[in-house]
């Protein structure tokens, strides 16, 4: 049989769902299976292949966090050490709270945001990647988009470092660590990446994983060359399929951006599962170690407690916890998986998915290119099918 169900799956999402796609799975840090279906680019009839690149968006965040954590084991900071001590300007943090009366006032923390609150979302920090039209209603979300508008003004592009210095004046929406949110946590640990090594994150991850690792396909700023080959988006309404420029394709051409702004990840498939199959194979890839078979462990232990979780909680992520940056598996039945307890990984944008199984020794990515990208409908069938699939 072998994954004669993989191949019939994703030709179905082709003709159905999506204008492409492409799945790589790894065993033992091996490909045991690479599919690629449909068009990069329908009206150009460019087919998905090996070397096609993808935007990351959110699957971003786990280079970075690894790399965090490899200052980790090198004694560089504890997970329980005040952000301030690394980031100054985050020692006075305040947060918004409700009076018994309703009124909402600003109030000094109870507890310093640490570096655990940044890596596991707990710091309390919503999304505001640029000025949002309109007034928020969340006044976090609210006062962090005054802040980006100032700091975007005339089209500048602010650094990771001054962006996240300008946040630290954000009240925070909760005590640091009661509640999970997805956010700017990332961004934080970037910060701290770079505060420690001296170098921006787009340079630790050409240092620390893209070369090391041989990922040829992969880059946060694209050449000429690469760029030909960046799989187009297409939104998705009423069955029908049409090519939409992405907002941050300006953004990742080689010299459009300061060095030091936000890095993207651009990657192939088969590169992101090349990085995959390195954490499910306890750090190590073609017998170079980059993270502690341990400290892998603690990053897909669970961090989040009952009431985190319920704010965690959606049938999307059903049965997994969340660990240092990634997801992780905690309840097989309640999620309807059938891989490993254990198994982490994260998504990304218009459909990237990824997965490590520590106990199987495999990395299972899968990534396609719409919006809305329709993630818990094209994802959990091809978690299923490729675990399904393996001997």
């Amino acid at each position: 049989m072998g994954f004669s169900k993989m191949d019939r799956l994703l030709e179905k999402y082709t003709k159905t769902t999506v204008p492409g796609c492409a799945c790589v799975i790894m065993k033992d840090t091996e490909p045991i299976y690479e599919g690629y279906f449909g068009y990069a680019d329908i009206e150009e009839k460019k087919p998905i292949h090996e070397h096609s690149i993808f935007r990351q968006a959110s699957t971003t965040k786990l280079f970075t966090y690894a790399i965090c954590m490899m200052l980790y084991e090198s004694g560089e900071f504890l997970l329980s050490d005040p952000l301030y001590e690394y980031l100054p300007e985050w020692r006075n943090t305040q947060k918004f709270t409700t009076l018994p009366n309703g009124e909402v006032v600003v109030v000094p923390v109870e507890k310093p945001v640490t570096i655990m609150h940044a890596l596991t979302m707990a710091c309390g920090m919503p999304y505001c990647h640029n000025p949002i039209p309109g007034t928020p209603v969340n006044p976090t979300l609210r006062a962090m988009n005054e802040v980006m508008t100032e700091l975007c003004k005339d089209g500048y592009i602010p650094t990771l470092r001054e962006e996240v210095r300008a946040m630290s004046n954000v009240p925070i929406m909760f005590e640091p660590g009661t509640h999970w949110q997805y956010g700017f946590g990332s961004e934080i640990v970037g910060a701290l990446v770079e505060e420690i090594t001296g170098k921006t994150v787009r340079q630790n991850m050409i240092e620390r994983i893209i070369e090391p690792l041989g990922l040829k396909d992969t880059a946060t700023l694209l050449d000429e060359e690469m760029a030909k080959r960046l799989v187009c988006n297409y939104a998705v309404e009423d069955g029908k399929l049409t090519k939409i420029p992405s907002e941050q394709d300006a953004r990742i051409l080689v010299g459009s951006v300061p060095e030091g702004s936000r890095a993207n990840l651009n990657a192939s498939c088969k590169d992101f599962a090349v990085f995959m199959s390195m954490l499910a194979n306890g750090g190590v890839y073609k017998g170079e170690r980059f993270l502690g078979r341990k400290t892998i462990e603690l990053m897909s232990t669970n961090y989040l407690n009952e009431d985190q979780l319920k704010d965690y909680h959606n049938t999307y992520l059903a049965g997994y916890g969340y660990g240092l940056g990634f997801r992780t598996l905690m309840d097989k039945a309640g999620g309807n998986h059938n891989g490993s307890i254990g198994a982490f990984g994260w998504t990304g944008g218009t459909g990237i998915w990824a997965e490590s199984d520590p106990v199987e020794n495999v990395a299972i990515v899968y990534m396609h290119n719409t919006r809305p990208n329709q993630e818990e409908y094209h994802h959990l069938r091809v978690r299923a099918v490729a675990y399904g699939c393996l001997d």
